[in-house]
């Protein structure tokens, strides 16, 4: 085995390790380490742990299949509007592939037929991370320690001071150092944080067209999706952090399908007929499962991911597909109507379940949050 693939294999293996600590949480302190893992330092004083998650107390979710909670036609309705917002573009562009739009779709097709790792094509945790991660194992964390990891890295001061400032703006008061932030946000809010940044995809100066487009907007839809299903979520009986981590995951197949689209088409917008959409929503859907698979994310996150398929009439999904359905659309109308593209009145709430408008407030409360 040469250098180079076993140096690819050993990366594969450690992202794997810091994803199942991720998604296992305080549970894993519990687990042996495995026999290279270093041993740790000293322990510094404890802060005491975050309170127990609301979906604790919460009665246990009904696993029995239900209906899509929004009716197909609102679905076929917002969706390509979203489409034609997404791809400027004033109609559908008829009902066959252009010559870029199928190489984009072959390209998709190779990966998902292969035995290429689609995680591979997700950004990579930055090097911090695996450290706060092995903090947060136990049931207890220290504040100090984790405030110092964190303020080496400045994104994730940003990110850490501006979440606990939002959990805080009721007070009046203003959060400015690092370790009161992380008090404040207790550990399950530091595994959120620590999920967000980690998938949050990387635009810079090389980045193409689409990428530079649409990834900001995608990025923003899966992040107040995902803040509002975390909300949603204890109500229903479903586990926050899966309804968070669902959410956030929606569109990571799609993001990064915008990098075969730019290599495609060279920067040129030539994308976005609503044939080239529905078989690209299809395919980009089977590659988020997949890496939620190949994560070995929870099954109910991979489920709900695998049901936003179903697109048919009267489709069975269970408690947190849909969810995830119904914070996706409403996410998408929220969008379009902040952009002038619909309006609240033409009737696309009905048929919607009870809580839809509760939901709908709190994608327009996270935005920018």
């Amino acid at each position: 085995m040469s250098a180079h693939v076993r140096k690819r294999i050993e990366e594969e293996l450690i992202m794997y390790r810091w994803l199942r600590l991720l998604i296992s949480g305080p549970a894993a302190a519990r687990a042996p380490e495995p026999a290279s893992s270093p041993e740790p330092g000293p322990a510094a004083p404890a802060v005491p742990a975050a309170a127990p998650s609301p979906a604790a107390a919460a009665p246990s979710a009904d696993t029995r299949p239900a209906r899509a909670p929004v009716p197909f036609e609102l679905l076929d309705l917002v969706g390509t509007a979203w489409n034609a917002w997404l791809f400027e573009r004033a109609d559908e562009g008829g009902l066959e592939l252009n010559a870029h739009e199928a190489q984009v779709l072959e390209t998709l097709a190779a990966i998902l037929s292969s035995q290429q790792s689609g995680a591979a094509l997700v950004r990579r945790m930055p090097g911090l991370i695996p450290q706060l991660l092995q903090s947060l194992r136990s049931e207890t964390f220290s504040g100090s320690a984790l405030s110092r990891t964190i303020s080496s890295d400045v994104v994730l001061v940003a990110a850490v001071i501006r979440l606990a400032n939002s959990c805080y703006q009721t007070t009046g008061a203003s959060v400015t150092s690092v370790e009161q932030a992380v008090i404040l946000i207790g550990q399950e809010g530091l595994r959120q944080l620590i999920t967000t940044v980690a998938f949050r995809p990387i635009i810079d100066v090389h980045s193409g067209y689409y990428v530079r487009r649409l990834a900001p907007i995608l990025w923003e839809h899966s992040e107040r999706c995902a803040i509002a299903a975390r909300k949603m979520a204890p109500a229903l009986g479903i586990e926050p952090f899966d309804a968070f981590l669902a959410a956030l995951l929606q569109n990571v197949g799609l993001t990064v399908a915008l990098r075969s689209m730019d290599q495609v088409t060279k920067g040129e917008p030539q994308l976005g007929s609503g044939v080239f959409w529905a078989q690209l929503a299809r395919d980009t859907r089977r590659l988020s499962v997949s890496i939620a698979r190949e994560w070995n994310f929870p099954e109910s996150v991979v489920r709900a991911l695998d049901e936003q398929g179903g697109m048919r009439k009267g489709a069975q999904m269970s408690p947190l597909g849909r969810l995830l359905m119904l914070v996706d659309y409403l996410g998408k109308l929220r969008v379009l109507v902040e952009q002038g593209v619909l309006e609240d009145g033409d009737g696309l709430f009905a048929g919607l379940p009870g809580d839809a408008g509760e939901c709908y407030a709190l994608l327009e409360g996270t935005r920018n949050a």
